[in-house]
């Protein structure tokens, strides 16, 4: 129909998954102490965290805040190597994208 103007393409809002651990939500999980968290864990969690996180561990986070931080607004940040198969997820690394290497690349 000649009168007519194309629909014009609104931008349609992404709804995001809603993460909560053990019935807590992500929002009161940022704002809870470590100590807090820690008795969330399971035992062997728990154990890990007591004994104290190392440095290699410490450094994929520090990584991970660095890349949340420099990211655009709106954008997911930069992948991040590493080699830790077995670092325990806190809930400061969601929304970050993690690469991990399995002997031919990093996913």
């Amino acid at each position: 129909m000649e009168g007519q103007e194309p629909d014009v393409a609104v931008a349609k809002k992404r709804t995001f998954k809603k993460f909560s651990f053990r019935g807590v939500d992500l929002d009161a999980l940022l704002d809870m102490s470590t100590d807090e968290l820690v008795k969330m864990f399971t035992a062997r969690a728990r154990r890990r965290f007591q004994r104290g996180l190392k440095r290699k561990p410490m450094a994929l986070i520090k990584k991970l805040r660095k890349a949340k931080r420099e990211a655009p607004v709106g954008e997911k940040p930069n992948l991040v190597k590493t080699h830790l198969r077995n670092m325990i997820i806190v809930p400061e690394m969601i929304g970050s994208v993690v690469g991990v290497y399995n002997a031919c690349e990093a996913r």
